[in-house]
């Protein structure tokens, strides 16, 4: 895509420091980072979502965030680390690139995920199962 950003990172079009090529994927350093260190994994073919990755590209892909996670959080003396896919506006994708995040962590670093605990109602769970299971 033309105005991607990621693909131009891809093409060699803009500067980054990257960290890891294949044929699959490129990893490289986010330029404004939760934490020194914090990484993207992308794959080369553009496609917005993770559901749109090809089985390989996927394959790669997590091999990739599990090396880069490693050399992260060992270069950085990170006792902890995120890895994180955000799909969709919705859930705070900000680039149209299907992409990975690895976030090296500290205890009271700042950043917080705002996880949050729902409950189901009676049935509820049951019956979300059935729902999910037929599209399995």
């Amino acid at each position: 895509m033309a105005d991607c950003i990621f693909c131009k990172i891809i093409a060699g079009e803009i500067p980054a420091a990257k960290l890891v090529e294949t044929d699959k994927v490129v990893s490289f350093l986010d330029i404004n980072p939760v934490n020194p260190g914090h990484a993207l994994i992308v794959p080369r073919r553009h496609v917005s979502s993770f559901l749109d990755l090809q089985q390989n590209e996927l394959h790669v892909m997590i091999f990739v965030a599990r090396r880069v996670a490693a050399a992260v959080t060992e270069a950085t003396g990170s006792p902890a680390f995120n890895i994180l896919q955000n799909d969709g506006e919705a859930a705070g994708q900000i680039v149209d690139h299907c992409h990975m995040h690895v976030i090296p962590r500290a205890p009271e670093d700042g950043f917080s995920l705002g996880w949050r605990q729902l409950s189901y109602e009676e049935g509820e769970l049951e019956a979300l199962q059935v729902a999910i299971r037929r599209r399995l």
